[in-house]
């Protein structure tokens, strides 16, 4: 079998691991910060070995990959060991810590002749995958309007546990960067690179923290859809959500965080057949004795278990050079560093008060940089900047 490392106790276990297993991978060892953790989770996951050291995880025999499931801050150093030890990656989302660092990741990754992919496991969410097909097939006409509103109440409460380094903007915390990401994805998968971004950001809960938990983004695309992108984890009451493409003839949505996709034009309203090759089942949550925080409540739901199991499915079958199993590409390194390019505009568009121009006219040309200073690896556990 192919074998895989899972570094982070929380998102990792909680997805990685079960996703990574479905897929056909045989999970060797976790690895996380705090032993006495780690055994915990290691056991409660049926995985053999609980590590605290990425150098050792990598150095066991019959590993193939790594899978990265840690705080935003630290991907680097574990990505660039595993890449120097050859080994296939699989990396959480905020990719890195900006674009520069995002680049040098993709130029060893391209340097290294390995696998690569990104946890944006939503592009195979099946109403996600429906909706970029359609819009891609012209059933809205031209795109010239788009939506992606998300309000939760998962931390409205400011006495909600949570990681430390998810208060932290620093370190890579806040909402933006843990939900926004993913919307970021799903925007270019569905309409095209970004061109221009106006954003605030926003702490809705009365908590010490210098992240985010909410966050409002004006954007306009090269393509000439302008959109926006609304979300709070801080909204105490139902959730909300809608998501909705408007286009010369039609208009596009998701109803709610169902599988099903409607369309709208001149001849009525009409659900549309979700072809085979997109369907993903919703998995279960992980018994919840194991979710022990606030935080892990918020990242194992088990929602997206399905979708990143079809991720994992790709990751295989790429190592094993099997035939690529349904539905879109996944996200490589190449992907992380347009997703981070665009992420850093938001950043600095909130941080200056102005409309950013989004340099993402070369999203997808290797650029060798000299690597930065690299910080000493961490197994520092917990999901990175998953939302």
């Amino acid at each position: 079998m192919t074998g895989v490392v899972v570094v982070g106790t929380g998102f990792g276990c909680f997805t990685h691991v079960r996703a990574l297993r479905a897929a056909g991978f045989d999970v060797v060892a976790v690895v996380g910060r705090d032993p006495v953790k780690t055994t915990r989770r290691a056991h409660a996951f049926d995985v053999p070995l609980a590590l605290t050291s990425v150098p050792d995880a990598l150095t066991l025999p019959g590993v193939d990959a790594i899978s990265i499931a840690t705080p935003p801050n630290t991907h680097a150093s574990i990505v660039h060991a595993a890449l120097d030890a050859g080994k296939h990656v699989l990396c959480e989302k905020p990719f890195a810590r900006d674009a520069e660092e995002a680049r040098e990741l993709l130029s060893h990754a391209q340097q290294s002749g390995v696998i690569h992919l990104l946890g944006t496991e939503f592009r195979y969410d099946t109403g996600q995958a429906l909706l970029a097909r359609a819009v891609r097939a012209g059933l809205a006409g031209e795109p010239r309007l788009a939506m992606f509103l998300l309000h939760v109440p998962v931390l409205a409460d400011p006495d909600a546990a949570l990681p430390a380094w998810w208060a932290a903007a620093d370190q890579g915390g806040g909402w933006l960067g843990a939900h926004g990401s993913q919307v970021i994805d799903q925007i270019r998968v569905t309409l095209g690179e970004f061109a221009a971004v106006s954003v605030s950001l926003l702490n809705l809960a009365d908590r010490d923290t210098t992240a985010d938990d909410g966050f409002v983004v004006h954007f306009r695309l090269q393509a000439g859809v302008a959109g926006v992108m609304q979300s709070t984890a801080a909204d105490r009451g139902p959730m909300l959500i809608e998501t909705r493409v408007i286009g010369t003839t039609g208009s596009l949505w998701i109803d709610g965080l169902g599988d099903a996709v409607w369309a709208a034009d001149a001849h009525g309203t009409r659900r549309l057949p979700v072809p085979d090759d997109l369907r993903t089942t919703r998995g279960a949550a992980p018994p919840q004795a194991v979710l022990e925080t606030t935080y892990e409540q918020m990242i194992g739901h088990g929602l997206d278990l399905g979708a990143y199991t079809r991720l994992a499915e790709h990751l295989h079958a790429r190592i094993t050079g099997a035939a690529a199993p349904p539905g879109p590409e996944p996200a490589t390194f190449t992907d992380g560093v347009a997703d981070m390019i665009a992420l850093d505009a938001m950043r600095r568009s909130a941080a200056e008060h102005r409309t950013v121009a989004v340099d993402a006219s070369r999203p997808r040309e290797l650029l060798v940089t000299p690597r930065r200073e690299r910080p000493p690896s961490s197994s520092t556990s917990g999901a990175g900047g998953h939302g």
